[in-house]
């Protein structure tokens, strides 16, 4: 199969778990550009970042035009991970790409067992505006720590900032998602920023289809999710996560 087809797919199952899910799908970007791509680790989190940009600033668009994101509230968020990503984004740069494996390995397992525990604790979770209290310092530290992991490994994080909107600022699901595209876009932008020396030399004939196909993928994402259950897209999402995190692993120590 040519790199082509694989970048097409791979995009294809990435905008797919976005769409379906509201989050986690860019974990797997990572490792389809490293292991079907071949893709160095730095490389790749670089791709992934340009990537996920593209596909939550056409995802963001969808969401404000409904209504679906609160601008102030999200920007105070975001703008709090700005400099933790911009400064993770230049590390990542110099760190042994063992290292940043594993790292991201962890991360992907810790993101599986995230969304098989939100599954099991329903849908609904969150919808109640004032169910939580918010708290302006946690939520600086939650926004600083959601950049900085963006910053190192490439991923969006929106497995991580929805439920964070949810329980620190409170928010309902619904603005959850649409504002977690506003945070996920400015931590993945200002890490890009300072990776201009990951970015030279990237295959853009294979991350402009990859990045494409994803987009695309988010669309019928979304058909997916009125027809299947969410418990049932959770299981395999998280199935997939964990093989994925074991492989990673096994792959960086051995």
């Amino acid at each position: 199969m040519s790199a082509l087809v694989l970048a097409l797919v791979a995009g294809g199952v990435v905008g797919l778990a976005l769409g379906a899910l509201g989050g986690g799908g860019s974990v797997l970007a990572v490792p389809a550009l490293i292991y079907l791509l071949g893709f160095t680790p730095a490389a790749a989190t670089t791709a992934s970042l340009i990537v996920v940009t593209a596909t939550s600033l056409t995802a963001l668009y969808a969401h404000a035009r409904a209504g679906k994101v609160r601008w102030k509230a999200g920007a105070l968020f975001a703008a709090a991970g700005l400099l933790p990503a911009a400064a993770a984004g230049a590390v990542a740069a110099r760190l042994p790409q063992p290292v940043l494996t594993c790292a991201f390995a962890v991360v992907a397992g810790f993101a599986a067992v995230r969304m098989l525990r939100s599954g099991r604790a329903g849908d609904g979770a969150g919808e109640e505006p004032g169910a939580a209290v918010v708290r302006p310092v946690k939520a600086a530290g939650t926004g600083a720590g959601l950049g900085a992991l963006t910053g190192l490994l490439g991923v969006g994080g929106g497995f991580l900032v929805v439920p964070a909107l949810v329980t620190v600022l409170a928010f309902e699901m619904q603005a959850a998602v649409g504002t977690s595209l506003l945070v996920v876009s400015a931590n993945s932008l200002a890490s890009l920023a300072t990776r201009g020396a990951t970015a030279h030399g990237l295959d853009w004939a294979l991350i402009a289809p990859f990045a494409g196909a994803a987009i695309l993928g988010g669309w019928d994402g979304r058909r997916l999710a009125a027809k299947v259950t969410g418990t049932l897209l959770r299981r395999i999402f998280t199935v997939l996560l964990l093989a994925v995190a074991a492989f990673m692993l096994v792959d960086a120590l051995i």
